[in-house]
């Protein structure tokens, strides 16, 4: 078994990082990897649904990004959002941290926030006087490996056509191929999870084992269970999606609400998802190993050594991958 993450380490050219997405959602490359062979086809997004067997059921994320960042006057001062307390209160990420203590004011996004507490990890704790209006004052949380600024074409596609309830810091990026009209010809079903900054971290123990997951909200209302419980094969569209049905209990799926932290690398055995559609993940992330935990480590980079020669484009507005049996 692979239990370091320095097992998980590929080399990347830095070209084939996609910072822009596709000129079409669907125009997108899909590399196919049969896990029960180690066997691979190059084909379209657009190929998705020949793959889908009868009785399939594909689950979406429809959690919606939202405008995360935000600049105080001058931009001496950025406040990241990760999580609505309630009561004005928001779990942040801030900068410059070392003038940020607890009782210190700034005044940023048309309102004053105060830091009220500052968390083990270096997170803050800010009180807002007023309601932020992100829409008028938030900018797009873009991933920090595209280098730079979100402008007005990332509102659009830095968001799936689906998107629907408010709360991640980062787009569930599998679900960005995705149009109406592939939408409207495929049986799906929608569950939610809030995506947060933690999907960017590093894993900072050598040892897989001894890595903390961030931990994450998500829902699974009752139309979404029944649909995926009637299913005879669940088709996870990106890793926020497994995520969500791989924490639930084996057996029949429940509407539920809750929050993971589930951290799924080999050898874990998936009970729920049956076939994955998922972006190109980063060198030693947690998200490769989770798809090396639903085929093989070897043959996930296998693939993506596939992927790199045949000039592929990686992470969050790249090609994708289709994992199926």
């Amino acid at each position: 078994m692979s239990g370091l993450v320095s097992d998980y380490f590929y080399e990347l050219p830095p070209e084939l990082v996609a910072d822009r997405p596709a000129a079409h959602r669907d125009a997108s490359r899909m590399l196919v990897l049969h896990r029960s062979d180690g066997r691979i086809e190059h084909r379209m997004f657009r190929d998705f649904q020949a793959y889908l067997k009868p009785g399939d059921i594909v689950a979406l994320n429809d959690s919606k990004v939202i405008k995360a960042r935000l600049l105080s006057e001058g931009g001496r001062t950025e406040i990241f959002l990760l999580e609505d307390l309630g009561g004005r209160a928001w779990k942040c990420l801030a900068r410059p941290g070392r003038k940020l203590s607890p009782g210190v004011r700034v005044s940023i996004a048309g309102t004053t926030a105060e830091v009220r507490d500052v968390l083990p990890g270096g997170e803050r704790i800010f009180i807002f006087d007023d309601e932020v209006d992100l829409e008028t004052h938030g900018h797009m949380p873009l991933p920090p490996y595209f280098k730079r600024q979100a402008d007005s074409d990332d509102l659009e596609r830095y968001q799936t056509i689906f998107a629907d309830k408010p709360g991640s810091v980062a787009a569930p990026t599998a679900g960005l191929h995705f149009t109406p009209e592939i939408l409207s010809v495929i049986p799906h079903a929608f569950l939610t999870l809030h995506v947060g900054a933690g999907t960017f971290l590093p894993v900072k123990t050598e040892k897989i084992s001894e890595h903390e997951m961030h931990e994450e909200s998500y829902e699974i209302g009752r139309e979404a269970a029944s649909a995926l419980n009637a299913a005879n094969r669940i088709v996870a569209v990106g890793t926020t999606a497994t995520r969500v049905l791989e924490s639930q209990p084996q057996g029949p799926l429940c509407e539920t609400s809750g929050r993971t932290r589930i951290f799924i690398h080999p050898p874990y055995q998936f009970h729920h998802v049956g076939a994955l559609l998922t972006n190109f993940h980063l060198p030693e992330s947690t998200l490769l190993m989770l798809v090396s935990a639903l085929a093989s480590r070897e043959m996930v980079l296998a693939a993506y050594a596939e992927a790199i020669r045949e000039r592929y484009r990686f992470f969050s507005y790249g090609d994708c991958m289709l994992i199926v049996d």
